[in-house]
């Protein structure tokens, strides 16, 4: 199964700043609190993107841990690099597609991470294996990824704004099945554990930013829905009309990521 997705630098931070700005709870501690890496720890992130998790591991461990960051994508890479140069290059960032053989041995790391990304693996099985392989045993695997129930008001205004059926998005329709299943079926144990983080808007221009990112980001997922610049726009327009009623009706608008953290052990 061939996803056609590439994360855009821009739309990527511009969703990560809204959650920060609008959330009412922190990701990121959620995630350190489930995982509290040691202090040599040798860690991996996969999907790494701009490298915030990287970052954020080299933080929590006082950047005393061995961390390696890898992506597919050149201009998210090239953005880890130069936030990476800034602190004195302590994190090792590669080119890593998670669809091909890691350019890694096995047995390596102390826990591997990849969030909001391995939904996206043309075949899930094989990324597993790969994940599997260059893990130590009783390393963990860590992963994040969009349960059924997220974002459920974000999907209800562009149903209505475009009057037609949202398409199956990669995330909620393949992590908490096929996903969680295949990992469970490879590693000798998995916790599941959600986290839930309403996104508060009290005017309708962050939740129109976060949509636009949002389309713009995923924007060959949303084929059904619009085609090209004008198209795009006129949805936009839609989606704020419906928005704006939203938000006069409820007095804000409450947008609930409902992210899945699968911890997994080899």
């Amino acid at each position: 199964m061939k996803i056609e997705y590439q994360e855009t630098t821009n739309d990527l931070l511009k969703r990560i700043d809204i959650h920060k700005q609008f959330g009412g709870r922190d990701i990121d501690q959620w995630m350190i609190n489930l995982l509290r890496p040691a202090m040599d720890a040798k860690i991996l992130d996969v999907g790494c993107g701009a490298g915030k998790q990287c970052f954020l591991y080299h933080e929590y461990t006082d950047g005393k841990a061995d961390i390696t960051g890898g992506d597919v994508n050149p201009e998210l890479l090239e953005k880890a690099r130069s936030e990476n140069a800034k602190k004195g290059n302590p994190i090792k960032f590669i080119e890593l597609d998670f669809n091909q053989r890691f350019p890694l041995d096995d047995n390596q790391f102390d826990i591997e991470s990849c969030c909001f990304a391995i939904y996206y693996a043309a075949d899930i099985p094989f990324t597993i294996r790969e994940m599997h392989r260059v893990l130590k045993p009783g390393g963990r695997l860590f992963t994040t990824g969009p349960m059924p129930t997220n974002k459920k008001v974000f999907y209800e205004i562009i149903k209505e704004a475009s009057g037609k059926p949202i398409p199956p998005m990669p995330g909620s329709s393949r992590y908490s099945t096929a996903i969680l299943e295949t990992i469970r079926a490879a590693f000798s144990s998995v916790e599941v554990h959600i986290f839930e983080n309403p996104l508060t808007f009290p005017t309708v221009e962050p939740f129109l930013d976060y949509t636009r990112a949002s389309l713009s980001e995923d924007r060959k997922l949303w084929t059904s829905l619009f085609s090209g610049k004008d198209e795009f726009e006129q949805l936009m327009e839609k989606i704020a009309a419906v928005a704006e009623r939203r938000l006069k009706q409820d007095g804000q608008l409450v947008m609930t990521k409902v992210v899945g953290g699968f911890v997994a052990i080899k």
